[in-house]
């Protein structure tokens, strides 16, 4: 036993060693670390105890408070929300930015460093805590900013950016979204025009979101326009504002007609913007929310989005029916003719219906046909049909649905630069699509699966 005593002993120095570096060592060092770091850092505040802000230039005096049910507020020049992503980004700058070197404690001379007029000045508070950073001019890199911190009075170099800190203005802070809005929220829109309108309603979400126009006709909506209709709306933000007063009221003077009027539905009430443009030719753009809120400047192409007519809302697939729907489809043209059967998800030739197809081959042309849309509209009236080849039209594609009834078709007459005219079950008169669909129609060889055959591609 008292062979081993020395490895017992040397045991217990390790175990002993390890607990102080543990227990002591550690510890100490990684306080140390923190220490130096928050010496690097130029606020020495924490980025979520932060309450309120002072930004001040020549210009502006603006003061901003967090508020717990609207977010960042601002409550000086005037009572308005402010920006979220503006606030925050700026915060973000003051929290992250580091120190690179004390230039000097208590400095005598400030102008060298363009802080005897800084360019802002910043005071941020917590609950019991505020610091003031002053900003002077660019250090010897563009990326650098001097620094004046009142809390220890230390003129510093920074790696704070210009760009954060440098020409920032009352609009910049402001919130600038017209509406507050979320795409998913609207499940209704009324699209009111001085002699006409439109109302959309979402039927549906699932597989995938369905909007259909209840006025001034019921038909389906073009899915990929209503996005991009509530994606402008989303995006709608103003580029000047005009607060009530002189100003305000001058403005309102020379707004008579709306071009549009767009209500909103979602669950948590209604939202009404108008746009107007007094004078088109000068490129101005007026919105208005209700008439004691500011008038917003917008950019003009915004009015030119939300004044398409109708035939722009709607869904432009001509055949009439979707590609699932479909349980034969008769193809013909000026010399061949077939009829293909989806039969339990599988699509055969009515005239061969045990030879195998090439499923994705035939998948693909049931897919365009389907989903073909006008690009044009050439007449509202489908007649006469002589003058666009549609008396004997180069290609016809008959939809069936699963009740044996016709749920679609699609007619396709002559070429012009590269577009065809066409008529279909869904929308009235004759329209111009791509002429690509005519060149991809496969034949019976095509079909069975030729082995070197490979679906055209889309040009």
């Amino acid at each position: 036993m008292t062979r081993y005593w020395p490895t017992a002993l040397m045991a217990l120095v390790l175990a002993s060693l390890g607990l102080y570096l543990y227990l002591v060592e550690f510890p100490a060092k990684e306080s140390q670390e923190r220490e130096e770091a928050t010496k690097k850092k130029v606020l020495q505040l924490e980025e979520l105890a932060i309450t309120s802000l002072i930004f001040k230039t020549d210009l502006d005096e603006l003061v901003f408070e967090r508020n717990s049910n609207r977010g960042w507020m601002l409550i000086k020049p005037l009572r308005t929300e402010a920006d979220p992503r503006e606030i925050q980004s700026l915060i973000r700058a003051l929290v992250t930015a580091s120190v690179h070197r004390v230039v000097e404690t208590k400095p005598t001379a400030l102008s060298p460093f363009g802080l005897d007029k800084p360019v802002t000045t910043i005071t941020v508070k917590t609950g019991t805590m505020e610091d003031t950073l002053s900003i002077g001019d660019t250090g010897p890199l563009s990326s650098t900013l001097y620094v004046l911190r009142q809390s220890d009075d230390a003129l510093l170099l920074t790696d704070m950016a210009p760009k954060d800190f440098v020409n920032k203005s009352l609009m910049t802070f402001r919130r600038k979204d017209i509406l507050h809005l979320a795409q998913g929220d609207v499940d209704r829109l009324r699209l009111t025009y001085p002699t006409t309108e439109i109302v959309l309603y979402r039927v549906s979400d699932k597989p995938k979101p369905k909007w259909k126009i209840r006025y001034p006709v019921e038909a389906e909506a073009d899915l990929n326009e209503v996005r991009i209709l509530l994606f402008r709306l989303e995006d709608l933000k103003a580029m000047g504002i005009v607060d009530p007063g002189p100003g305000r009221d001058a403005l309102a003077k020379r707004l008579t007609q709306a071009k549009v009027k767009i209500t909103l539905h979602t669950t948590d009430g209604d939202q009404t913007v108008k746009l107007y443009q007094p004078d088109p030719s000068s490129g101005e753009a007026i919105a208005e929310t209700t008439p004691e809120a500011p008038l917003y400047r917008i950019n003009p192409t915004f009015a030119k989005d939300f004044t398409k007519e109708l035939f722009n809302r709607q869904d432009k697939r001509l055949l009439g029916v979707d590609s699932a729907d479909i349980a034969m489809l008769t193809v013909k043209t000026r010399t061949e003719q077939f009829g293909l059967i989806n039969q339990n998800g599988e699509w055969v030739l009515e005239d061969r219906p045990t030879d195998k197809l090439n499923q994705q081959t035939v998948d693909l042309f049931v897919s365009r046909v389907a989903n073909v849309p006008a690009e044009e509209r050439v007449v509202k009236q489908a007649s006469p049909l002589a003058p666009y080849g549609l008396v004997n039209p180069a290609a016809e594609f008959v939809a069936t649905g699963r009740d044996g009834k016709q749920v679609g078709k699609l007619s396709i007459g002559d070429q012009v630069s590269g577009l065809a005219y066409a008529m279909g079950l869904r929308l009235q008169g004759v329209f111009q699509i791509r002429a690509d669909l005519l060149k991809q129609i496969p034949k019976k060889s095509e079909l069975l699966g030729t082995p070197d055959y490979t679906p055209k591609p889309s040009s």
